[in-house]
This record gives structure tokens, C-alpha cells and sequence, in this order.
């Protein structure tokens, strides 16, 4: 199937003002490093989502425009039905500029000021901007600490808890035993859930991603929950903007409806990204195979080569997304001398750990063609070798 499409050879994006390549400046203080930052791919969306976006623009009109409509509702639930096995109910389906947006409005009807936004730790770095950017106070549980997870859930002023599914920074494809058991414990305590699964469509072979419908209402009492995503990570395509969520509370819902069209004045999205949305999960799902199995390829490479130069950390691939996950502390390096060294010798840009709260790891974007990944994981061991080595790096 990889055969079809051509994921070797590197388009150029510099000049196309993207943040993993034009914004490097703004995160690492040099310009001209090979960035493998930002979770966006070096890959050009599915040819059937860039047919159908020409086809839109041949239209030539480019009206307010509605969401509400069948061709982008069916599409979302044959997605669902033909990759989850999983029925939705589309009339509970709502609408956003993206997924943080969507999260930060959901923040903002069932939390206050001060309130506790549980999440698991590591963190993305979006969630942590959304949660403490509207004064509430973000409460972190390692991820598979459920003893943790149950203390915080309990506290009087947890209201929410933001799950990322499956997991960033770290790839975790939770079970449906543990959804399960997260939606019975948010139950109990009377926390909302709020599941981010723009991840989900790039769980590696192996591994089930579960929505968040199929366990909503594992209590007795049903509990609050919105589920929020986008084709848009899968697809590569985020600068158009858009996603999509089901909430199951009708009130909740007709809440939400009412603060995007009217407080915050979206009610028209953003044309392109409802045609892309469509055409991707009518016809984009061969094209999206393809790259996931050339991304386990990219991800088996790095395995092989951190294996071979830095065995002592015994690294694995993640079980789902482009996002290498690399745990450093048994190499024993210094964050801040590693990142020197990663920018000023090796002049390549990789996020560090601390960004999502894990000192000690770095985040790989493995999203692009394999020859940029090698020059990616070798700059990454000599570095770690000249760090250990010598203190100052050199």
C-alpha cells in the first residue's frame, strides 16, 4: 500500500510561514536548524483531501457557510462506524476552530476560577496554557498512577478531567478497561471528562483506540463528557482550521452551540476544512495506512539506532502517533547542555521534556521523510555522547 504514495521525498516548507520550520527562531533562538518540533508532518495531505479542496476552489464562491448539514455529519460517522466499529449519535455533534478552543469553552461552562483541571503528566503544553490561561489550577497524575488519579478525582474542587487519548507526549493507547474505569471514578466524584482524541486515527498495529461514547456513562449516572478531535492531525492539514466534538449532555450541547455562535461569534467554519474533513473520511482512509505504516517505519528506525548507540536506554516505539517519546535520564545528561549542544554543533531542533513538565526526555517528530529522521536520531546520540563525555559538550 505504501507504494502509492511517495513519503521519501522532502517537500520544502520553508517560506510557507510553518511553525516547525520558519517559527524555529521563536522556540530555540537560532534560525536555519532541521526542526523536528511541532506535531505537524512533512507530508502533503491525502490526494483525495487536495482534490477536493481544488474542486472548492474552482467554485469560486466562498459564502458564510453551515456545518450543520448531512455531507460533513454522515462523513464523521461513517469514520467511526469504518474505523472504530463504533455507531455515534451525529445529533450530538458541535463544532470549533480547533480542539483547544473547543476545550477551552468546555473549561469555561463547568469550571470557575480556581477550580482543579486534573490531567495525566507528562502534559502537552496546550492543555497546560488552556488550563492555568483561565485561572484554573491544573492538578497532574502520572500516567498509569491510578491511586493518584483517585486522590485528585476526589478533592471537593476537581471539576473536570482532561484526557488525552490516545496519550501526548508519551504515544499510550489506553484500554477499555481503563477508560472504563476513569469514566466510573469521574462518576463517583462528579468531575466531567473532556477526551482529546486528535490522536487516534495513527495507533500503530497492535493497539485499539476506544472513543470515549463507547464508555460515557459507565456509572450509574451517565456524568458529564465531551469527546473533541479533528482529522486534521491524521491528515496533516491544521492550518485550514477546524474540528468537531460530541457532548452528550443536551444542555451542555445547546451551551456550547450558543457560546460559539453567539459570544464568540463562529457560527460560519471555515469552508475548506469541512471539505477536506469530508473527503478525508469518505476516501482518505488508504492514503492514511500508508503513512501510519511508514511512520512505525520511521519509529523502527529510530529503535534500531537508539538501540545500537545508546542501548542503556532501552527505548520502544510509542503505540500510537509520529511523536518518538525518548527517555534520557539513564544517560545521565544535563537538559540544558543537550540542548546546546542539539542546536549549536548538531543545528537541529528538538523539543525538550521540560516543555511537557518531564525533564530528562525529548520529543522526536518522526512525521517526515526517512532520511530527515536519520540525520534527526544521529544528531540526537552524538549529542548525548559529546554531553556525556564532556560537561561543556565539547
Amino acid at each position: 500500500m505504501a507504494a502509492l504514495y511517495d513519503f521519501d521525498t522532502a517537500i520544502d516548507r520553508r517560506g510557507t510561514w510553518c511553525i516547525q520550520w520558519d517559527g524555529v527562531a521563536d522556540r530555540f533562538g537560532v534560525d536555519g536548524l532541521l526542526p523536528f518540533t511541532i506535531s505537524d508532518m512533512d507530508f502533503a495531505t491525502a490526494p483525495e483531501v487536495l482534490a477536493a479542496l481544488r474542486d472548492r476552489l474552482d467554485h469560486g464562491v466562498f459564502g458564510y457557510t453551515t456545518w450543520q448539514q448531512d455531507d460533513f455529519r454522515s462523513a464523521v460517522a461513517h469514520w467511526y462506524a469504518t474505523r472504530y466499529g463504533t455507531e455515534i449519535d451525529t445529533g450530538q455533534l458541535v463544532y470549533g476552530p480547533s480542539v483547544l478552543n473547543q476545550l477551552s469553552q468546555l473549561l469555561q461552562m463547568w469550571t470557575g476560577e480556581g477550580d482543579g483541571v486534573v490531567v495525566h503528566t507528562p502534559t502537552y503544553d496546550g492543555f497546560r496554557k488552556a488550563i492555568t490561561g483561565l485561572g484554573r489550577e491544573l492538578r497532574g497524575v502520572p500516567v498509569g498512577d491510578e491511586e493518584a488519579l483517585v486522590r485528585e478525582l476526589a478533592r471537593p474542587d476537581a471539576k473536570v478531567l482532561v484526557l488525552c487519548s490516545p496519550h501526548n507526549p508519551t504515544g499510550r493507547v489506553w484500554t477499555a478497561d481503563e477508560l472504563t474505569r476513569m469514566a466510573e471514578l469521574a462518576e463517583r466524584y462528579g468531575v466531567a471528562v473532556v477526551s482529546d482524541e486528535i490522536h487516534a486515527d495513527f495507533v500503530h498495529e497492535g493497539y485499539v483506540h476506544v472513543p470515549w461514547t463507547r464508555v460515557a456513562g459507565a456509572g450509574a449516572g451517565g456524568g458529564r463528557w465531551a469527546l473533541i478531535t479533528s482529522g486534521s492531525k491524521a491528515f496533516n492539514f491544521p492550518a485550514l482550521t477546524g474540528s468537531y466534538g460530541l457532548i452528550g449532555n443536551p444542555a451542555d450541547r445547546a451551551e456550547f452551540l450558543r457560546r460559539m455562535e453567539t459570544a464568540e461569534g463562529l457560527a460560519s467554519p471555515a469552508v475548506l476544512s469541512l471539505t477536506a474533513h469530508i473527503a478525508a473520511y469518505r476516501e482518505g482512509g488508504p492514503w492514511l495506512d500508508a503513512v501510519r505504516a511508514y511512520v512505525a517505519g520511521n519509529l523502527g528506525h529510530v529503535a534500531e539506532r537508539l538501540s545500537a548507540g545508546l542501548p542503556e536506554l532501552g527505548w520502544e516505539p510509542p503505540q500510537a502517533g509520529y511523536l518518538a517519546w525518548i527517555d534520557l535520564r539513564a544517560a545521565g545528561v544535563d537538559d540544558a547542555e543537550l540542548q546546546r549542544v542539539l542546536v549549536e554543533r548538531e543545528r537541529v531542533a528538538i523539543m525538550g521534556g521540560a516543555v511537557y513538565g518531564a525533564p530528562g526526555f525529548v520529543r522526536l517528530n518522526v512525521g517526515c521523510p526517512r532520511a530527515k529522521v536519520e540525520r534527526g536520531v544521529e544528531a540526537l546520540i552524538r549529542a548525548v555522547k559529546a554531553v556525556r563525555s564532556s560537561p561543556s559538550g565539547v
